[in-house]
């Protein structure tokens, strides 16, 4: 057989695969209609969560009288954050690929057309996505300063902190180029960027704002459970567009995570519910509601690396531990977390990320290690460090904001005002409940 036979065979059998070159190059940008059409469903979820979820979630559990200050103070987020998003925030989440944040590339959403991808989805929709993200992070940082923050000051922080604490931590975990993602943490869906951020958040705003008038003496009960219950279960419900929904695509590991999410949701508001029991003789309502959104915070950063039983132990660890902090540390301490926003967020999140640099391992169920990660301790140590950062950089960057903030237009309703409630004095309207 001759070399120009040969030739001739070889070429006829590269020339296919050659042809075929250009598609599988270009696979990873092509549009999915599927994958698509289940971001616009999971971005519509998220959305869900905050309004109506978590604004019923935390009116019904202040008192009649701030329980429409608290919508309030949820609805205006939505509005002004998306704004926000739209001509700044996204474009340091996402805009570029620096260590510390993506740059003004992208600032009013400069290069966003119709035709724009990320990945298999168009890059809009990928916009609006984690536009709902940067809604409920702030917004969760009003249970810790229920009752007593001025709308104007809460309006004014909400602002500074999407720009100089949500934003820049988003890129470091999520954007391209940053260092958090650059040394391997596993945060799926936010258990540093959304909960350990806001939870710290919440802490900081509780220290600095002071204890409501009369707290703990003077008995400050919720309102309206049954709006806290139905809060609470839009928030379950809307949780699989916020986990399952950050896979970016309709695949296995999205259904994986739905899975995990639920399993874990349901053991820790089991744990909640039986630890309640058994140091206080009655299990109630708003403690295994408590104890659902401690299991969703934590399972939130491994819902894409852990599996089944993986998540059972996540969600009996998160429901004790949040059990444990509300019911007897924050007391001990004097905290007035209004509403437990560091209680449920900050210490489900921390137990979140540091577990999901264990139950990740494959000898454990879960989907593997990070990037350049081999072990369970090497895990560990970047989901710490991840928590560590998060946590020294909100509580301080949290901080500069409130104190300028206090200094230039003040932070607190006055006494008056706050004992007559919020609704009226901020608002000027009350809702009546019939």
């Amino acid at each position: 057989m001759n070399n120009k036979f040969i030739k001739q065979r070889a070429w006829r059998f590269l020339l296919p695969l050659l042809a075929l070159m250009p598609a599988l190059a270009s696979a990873e940008d092509k549009l999915s209609s599927g994958d698509t059409a289940w971001m616009l469903t999971a971005t519509a979820l998220v959305l869900f969560m905050t309004i109506p979820g978590l604004s019923l979630f935390y009116a019904g559990m202040v008192r009649a009288k701030n329980g429409l200050s608290v919508m309030m103070q949820c609805f205006s987020i939505t509005a002004v954050m998306t704004v926000l998003w739209a001509i700044i925030g996204y474009s340091i989440a996402f805009g570029g690929a620096g260590s510390w944040w993506g740059g003004l590339d992208k600032i009013f959403l400069n290069g966003l057309t119709v035709d724009s991808l990320s990945g298999s989805i168009p890059e809009t929709v990928f916009m609006v996505f984690q536009m709902t993200f940067a809604i409920i992070t702030p917004a969760l940082i009003v249970g810790a300063f229920a009752e007593r923050m001025k709308f104007s000051s809460m309006l004014w922080f909400s602002i500074l902190w999407l720009v100089l604490v949500y934003a820049p931590i988003t890129h470091w975990v999520w954007g391209d180029g940053g260092w958090l993602g650059g040394k391997g943490i596993l945060d799926f869906a936010g258990g540093t960027v959304v909960h350990i951020n806001a939870g710290v958040a919440g802490l900081m705003a509780a220290i600095i704002l002071g204890k409501r008038k009369g707290f703990p003496r003077t008995a400050m009960p919720p309102h309206n459970l049954m709006f806290t219950l139905m809060g609470a279960a839009m928030l379950w419900v809307g949780w699989f567009g916020f986990n399952a929904g950050s896979e970016l695509a309709a695949d296995g590991t999205a259904g994986m995570a739905m899975a995990v999410t639920q399993i874990a949701t349901a053991m820790a508001a089991v744990t909640w519910m039986l630890a309640e029991w058994f140091t206080h003789g009655k299990p109630s309502a708003l403690g295994i509601a408590s104890g659902a959104v401690a299991g969703l915070v934590a399972i939130t950063p491994a819902s894409g690396s852990a599996g089944p039983m993986g998540a059972l132990a996540i969600g009996a660890a998160a429901g004790l531990a949040c059990f444990i902090f509300v019911a007897k540390i924050k007391p001990a301490l004097g905290l007035d977390d209004s509403l437990d926003a560091f209680g449920v967020h900050g210490i489900g999140g921390i137990t979140g990320a540091i577990l999901t640099g264990v139950f990740c391992a494959p000898s454990l169920g879960g989907a593997g290690f990070g990037d350049g990660i081999d072990s369970i301790a090497g895990q560990v140590a970047v989901q710490a460090l991840g928590v560590g950062a998060t946590f020294v950089y909100t509580a301080v960057m949290t901080s500069i904001i409130l104190l300028v903030i206090k200094v230039v237009i003040g932070l607190r309703v006055s006494e008056e005002e706050e004992v007559e409630g919020l609704d009226l004095s901020q608002h000027d309207e009350r809702a009546y409940i019939l």
